[in-house]
């Protein structure tokens, strides 16, 4: 079965008090329809920051700072495993615009379960439930 790193942004408005993150809707694709926190492939060579900054400048057109780790999954789709590290990010340079996807929130903790999420994104969905509201950099 094939196997895909990809790391995913649950952008924030805060790292110190986050009350909303940003979702998408995938435009494209099997799961089309589905949300998700936006990101994709890390490429050969490319730490795990590097292909996350990357990507969400290819897919909203903006620059993100990186903050703490929300978690790590790994999930079996029909077609392939993916390994997935999603971290905080807030933006730190532009305004957003979607590229590839065909819709997007920001959600609230009263919100997050309000959208039909892709199946590896929906298992940190709890966590970041459980995190909203609290500090995550002291």
């Amino acid at each position: 079965m094939k196997r895909i790193q990809v790391v995913a942004a649950a952008i924030c408005d805060s790292f110190e008090n986050p009350k909303k993150i940003f979702a998408t809707e995938k435009g494209y694709g099997n799961y089309q329809g589905k949300w998700e926190f936006p990101g994709g492939k890390i490429e050969p060579g490319e730490s795990p920051e590097e292909a996350l900054i990357r990507e969400i400048q290819e897919e909203l057109d903006v620059r993100v700072e990186i903050g703490p780790e929300l978690g790590r999954v790994d999930y079996h789709y029909p077609e392939f495993h993916v390994q997935m590290s999603c971290y905080f990010c807030r933006i730190a340079q532009g305004n957003i615009v979607l590229k590839e996807a065909s819709d997007a929130k920001w959600l609230g903790k009263d919100d997050l379960f309000s959208v039909d999420w892709l199946p590896s994104d929906r298992s940190l969905i709890k966590r970041l439930e459980e995190i909203m509201g609290e500090e995550l950099l002291q």
